[in-house]
């Protein structure tokens, strides 16, 4: 227990290892030898132990000990029965004996041979001592590591079960103490920007120790800081009254002067940067985040130095904006790139980056963007929010106080840069765009034009080496020429002639006076980058060629080296041969270590490569195909692992690509989550006649995407998209199955009406088509929203209607489900002890099957009923198995929602700080997934357990913002809630 693991032996001669003694007096008195238990003895023997352990191994006296086990009321024979639990303990210690030392009257506890007694204590005293060291030397996640770590040492109460007055002073000295770690450690997750993770804590601990003034104050600057002023401001108002009540005295000058700087919102309270959740930076994190320059980079030196100045007007001014325009190809990245790196020292506290692709058919979404760059400034997903404006706003105030550069390179227009920019003292942002942002207010706007011949030739010299050029400089000079002076086209010929050794420059010259081949196209702006890629693409061998042009067919941010291979129809180690060479020649970029990505430029050139030169043209449709079914088969074993027993991959599309095998599921979701873009991009490309149904099959396969809350918007889109294609083609099949996926996915998103009608769809066209599946699961679907509507007869009918198709399609997994979601519509008409039948009985599907991820909502299902019974001990069991599975899985919905009944279980069972702190996890896994409805119905909970609490002030302001959601959606909660309000109201 010293912190590293070692040393807790040592060599006692041949055949012989001394163990260490470790003693425990965080929690019960405990003593080991090694791995081995030691009888501690009696509640006196054991409190004469930590006596003993507490001094440090100094001599205690043995009238000091009698006065420390029984105070002033010692018995007769105190002293006596001092040496008989002396005796016991060296006998306990046995072969360590020697450990207890006698002497001058007393005794004392050391190190025996050199090996040091192991206290929990002790090791506690050194993390603590280093945490101060590390958080005054700036490390503060360093520090938040060590008090984690001396924290955990705890064990319950301090001394637990000893009485008499050394061990009742020596507990209140090891609980203030712990509470003390437990503040600084808190006062540094605050620091961290991990906000919305600090509040269920501090809630807890507020009700623990509700005078304890620095607890209130945290809590109030954690709530305000996750967007919950009211409720900050709740609290000081419940702290000030109840000190009034309980003391006679008002808030101290630190919690009113926080309460005076919320009422104002003052700018300062957001100036502590955000830190990644659970291990924060030293202060805060930096972001580095530009690409590399170029070794060559050559002239513009008046656009560098113009470009430079201007960057440098950012020190003690508002935020200094550059946008940098230009036609395709003309440098604007490795400028603007170049810039940047000059500049760094302007920016401390990091640059940003980022692609916004707006050259492309889908630029970059401001809020993804955000979200990236919050992640990149160390703030927790937990506490991004939803949507631009939202998250604008937090950006911002994660850069206040801090120099940042953000280069946004690619930009469509002014309308996408604009939530992006920092916006405060001290930052800047250098944008490049095809377009002039003549409409983006106090922008510095360049105009970058090609290369002057002189600096167009140096680069080319550059690249290709001065031998070569300087013995052709007239033919060096019409390659530029040719290349219309343009840098990319330079760089890519320069590039080519370098790495053929046995071509001159004339050589390159006469290809490139080929005007059939360039020079129309050199004078039609952005036609001018596919010349120039024309003649890198010609270059190429044709295994290369054929690489490039396909690989461009696909849609998605990038793509894995085995999705490659599918599409190339090729083995992996030749795909990635191929694919390196490509990157070696600039036509394909390496995103990653077994990813690819073609610039957007790059990537519209390869497919008008494929377009014309692609034969037979049917194999453009092969390659995608093959992609189409790689993703297919692989999702269709990862669901098969996460459901096993699930019927859907038996009534999936035919296949004739293989997919990727799994290890386990946890290499399984890791696919899915990282391959999103690429999966969902891909099934939105899929909406011609013959690839439709398997795009649905595709879409239901992953429908944990629209669970994840990242990938739910997309997820949604791309099922509406290609649901009007299954129309315009008349495919019902798949157009079922686009219903389904829209059905689950807007379930979830608590837009019941909408998702009953896609449900509604789903089963008439299943019927017609006589698709088991959708015949299957649309009345399953539709009785979890008749249920969750209260129209139990409709609920009840279409779940055995769902559980006779099931039955009959010898789908028992799904046959589960149905009998849980029955045991709700039960549960919610009265019928107890038949909700828990049914709910049983699909547990022990689930567990036959071994679906243990399914098996988490049998649970989840029990546990209602439980609560209902008052079976509150079991309910709690079932709840809390669901949420390590749930949490495993990665379903933040069911996450939130296991968080938000094991509130419930606990407000029944009068356990309202316990109800907080799971009520204020539900929330924070709820944010931005499951709807407005559920976030109300959770604040709901969460101030019934407030008030419970006594924090009356912040119960109502849950409760009027409840009341708000409920009246704008209309439902009928709002009622319960106005009670509440009232001011006659209990809750």
């Amino acid at each position: 227990m010293d912190g590293t693991g070692q040393g807790d032996t040592m060599d006692d001669g041949p055949g012989q290892v001394r163990e260490r003694l470790r003693f425990t007096v965080l929690g019960p008195v405990r003593a080991w030898r090694g791995g081995t238990p030691l009888a501690a003895g009696s509640p006196q023997q054991r409190a004469l132990l930590a006596a003993l352990l507490l001094r440090g191994g100094r001599t205690a006296t043995a009238p000091e000990l009698v006065d420390a086990l029984w105070g002033d009321e010692p018995p007769h024979a105190a002293l006596a029965a001092l040496r008989t639990y002396a005796s016991r303990i060296r006998k306990a210690l046995g072969a360590d004996a020697d450990a207890l030392v006698s002497e001058s009257g007393g005794y004392a506890l050391r190190s025996v041979d050199e090996l040091p007694l192991d206290l929990d204590h002790d090791t506690a005293e050194q993390f603590a001592a280093e945490a101060e060291k590390a958080k005054a030397a700036g490390d503060r996640g360093r520090a938040r590591e060590l008090l984690d770590a001396a924290l955990d040492l705890w064990d319950g109460e301090p001394l637990a079960g000893l009485s008499g007055p050394y061990a009742e002073t020596q507990r209140t000295r090891l609980q203030e103490w712990r509470l003390s770690l437990t503040e600084t450690r808190l006062d540094l997750d605050l620091e961290a920007g991990c906000h919305a993770e600090a509040v269920s804590e501090l809630t807890a601990l507020t009700s623990a120790h509700p005078l304890r003034e620095r607890l209130r104050e945290l809590l109030m600057l954690a709530l305000y800081r996750s967007g919950r002023q009211a409720e900050a401001l709740a609290v000081y108002a419940d702290t000030r009254r109840l000190l009034a009540d309980e003391l006679g005295v008002d808030p101290c000058a630190s919690l009113s002067d926080l309460h005076q700087r919320i009422l104002r919102a003052d700018t300062e309270l957001d100036a502590p940067a955000a830190g990644e959740q659970g291990s924060a930076e030293a202060t805060f994190v930096r972001p580095q985040q530009l690409p590399a320059t170029v070794a060559d980079f050559t002239g513009r030196a008046a656009t560098v130095r113009e470009l430079s100045d201007q960057l440098a007007t950012a020190e003690g001014n508002v935020m200094a904006v550059s946008a940098v325009a230009g036609i395709g190809g003309v440098g604007k990245t490795t400028l603007a790139v170049h810039v940047a790196h000059a500049a760094r020292d302007h920016f401390p506290d990091g640059q940003l980056y980022v692609d916004l692709q707006g050259a492309g058919h889908t630029p970059s979404e401001p809020e993804a963007v955000l979200g990236s760059f919050l992640r990149a400034l160390g703030t927790p997903d937990s506490v991004i929010p939803d949507g631009v404006a939202e998250r604008a706003a937090l950006y911002r105030s994660a850069l206040a106080g801090r120099r940042v550069l953000a280069l946004l390179d690619n930009a469509r227009d002014a309308a996408q840069v604009r939530p992006l920019l920092p916006g405060t003292e001290g930052c800047a942002a250098l944008i490049t765009s095809r377009s002039r942002m003549i409409d983006l207010a106090s922008a510095h706007l360049v105009d970058l034009d090609v290369m002057s011949p002189e600096e167009a030739l140096t680069l080319f010299t550059r690249i290709v080496g001065e031998e070569r050029v300087t013995s052709e400089r007239q033919a060096a000079m019409a390659v530029v020429g040719a290349c219309g002076f343009l840098p990319l086209a330079i760089r890519v010929a320069a590039s080519r002639l370098a790495a053929r050794r046995t071509w001159t420059v004339s050589t390159l010259a006469r290809k490139l006076a080929d005007e059939r081949r360039r020079l129309d196209e050199l004078r039609a702006g952005d036609l001018a980058v596919k010349a120039t890629f024309e003649l890198g693409y010609k270059q190429l061998e044709p295994a290369q060629a054929r690489a490039f042009r396909l690989l461009g067919l696909a849609d998605g941010p990038d793509i894995s080296l085995s999705a490659a291979a599918a599409v190339l129809d090729l083995d992996t180690d030749t795909t990635e041969e191929l694919l390196e060479s490509l990157v070696d020649t600039s036509l394909l970029e390496s995103a990653a270590p077994g990813r690819y990505r073609y610039h957007d430029l790059v990537r519209l050139y390869a497919r008008a490569c494929a377009e014309r030169d692609e034969h037979p043209p049917s194999e453009r449709d092969a390659a995608l195909s093959r992609l189409l079914d790689f993703y297919l088969v692989t999702a269709s074993r990862m669901y098969a692992l996460e459901r096993p027993g699930d019927r859907l991959i038996h009534h999936m599309e035919r296949t004739d690509y293989p997919g990727l095998d799994f290890r386990d599921r946890a290499s399984a979701l890791e696919w899915l989550f990282s391959e999103a873009g690429c999966l969902l991009a891909c099934a939105r490309q899929s909406s011609s006649r013959t690839t439709l149904r398997r795009a649905a099959d595709l879409l239901l396969l992953t429908k944990d995407l629209a669970e994840s809350g990242a990938d739910a918007l997309q997820y949604e889109q791309t099922s509406t998209a290609l649901l009007k294609a299954a129309r315009e083609v008349e495919d019902q099949h798949a157009e079922a199955r686009f219903h389904l996926a829209l059905t689950y996915v807007r379930t979830l998103s608590g837009r019941l009406d909408e998702a009953d009608e896609n449900a509604k769809s789903a089963m008439l066209l299943g019927l017609a088509t006589e698709d088991p599946f959708a015949c299957s699961y649309a009345p399953n679907d539709r009785g979890i929203i008749a249920n969750a509507q209260g129209r139990h007869d409709d609920a009840e009918a279409y779940l055995r209607q769902a559980l006779n198709a099931f039955h009959d399609d010898h789908n028992r997994q799904s046959e589960a489900s149905a009998l849980c979601n029955l045991s709700r519509v039960h549960l919610d008409t009265g019928r107890v002890d038949s909700a828990i039948q049914l709910a049983e009985q699909g547990i022990a599907i689930y567990r036959e099957l071994g679906a243990k991820r399914r098996l988490a909502n049998g649970m989840y299902a029990l546990a209602l009923a439980y609560t209902q019974a008052m079976r509150l001990e079991e309910a709690t069991e079932q709840l809390t198995g669901a949420l390590a599975i749930f949490k495993d899985s990665r379903q933040r919905f069911w996450e939130g929602m296991t968080n938000f009944r094991l509130a419930e279980v606990d407000l029944t069972a009068r356990r309202p700080a316990s109800a907080a702190n799971h009520a204020e996890q539900a929330l924070t896994a709820l944010r931005g997934i499951g709807g407005d409805s559920w976030r109300a119905t959770v604040l709901t909970t969460l101030g019934r357990a407030l008030h419970a609490l006594g924090h009356t002030g912040r119960a109502r302001v849950c409760w009027q913002e409840a009341l708000a959601t409920f009246e704008r959606t209309g439902a009928p909660e709002g009622s319960v809630v106005q009670a509440l309000l009232s001011p006659t109201a209990v809750a």
